[in-house]
């Protein structure tokens, strides 16, 4: 046993197994994307960037119940709101701290009218801190701008729900 110990250290084998190995995937298709051109595929339930969305009439969806607030284990979400002459309650400061976020998805998750979601950006980087403070009228804007993601993530995620 001794004798084919010293054989395998001698004649390398680690190191002649690990260049067939390199050998065998040099030659083949490569798997890198030319990123900023070419994008992967996104699952629908990946949190990205956070929106508010709208009802088709163009009303926001978030009725001040504050769930996500309570929820939100970075306690990132601050909700302010008041009653509207028809009795229903509307925000009038819905703030995220960005910076304070972890991506849970929980406030989506508990969201009873499907207001707060997260979408399908990732690409949002910033120059200053100052940059990712949300506030109401940002998040609106995201859901106006992914709606359309947002719709569809949503419809192919409703049987997992």
């Amino acid at each position: 046993m001794q004798i084919f110990k010293q054989a395998y250290s001698f004649l390398l084998k680690e190191i002649i197994l690990g260049h067939l190995l390199t050998l065998r995937y040099m030659f083949k298709k490569k798997f890198t994307l030319n990123y900023p051109y070419e994008k992967g595929p996104i699952s629908p339930r990946f949190r990205g960037e956070h929106a508010l969305r709208r009802y088709a009439n163009g009303e926001e969806r978030c009725i001040a119940c504050k769930l996500c607030e309570a929820v939100c284990p970075a306690q990132a979400i601050t909700i302010e709101a008041e009653e509207r002459n028809d009795g229903s309650r509307r925000t009038t400061k819905y703030d995220i701290d960005m910076l304070k976020c972890i991506y849970c998805g929980l406030c989506q998750e508990a969201c009873p009218v499907d207001a707060i979601v997260e979408s399908p950006n990732f690409e949002f980087s910033t120059e200053t801190r100052q940059e990712l403070y949300y506030n109401k009228e940002k998040l609106l804007a995201n859901g106006d701008r992914y709606e359309y993601a947002l719709q569809k993530n949503i419809t192919n995620d409703v049987e997992y729900r």
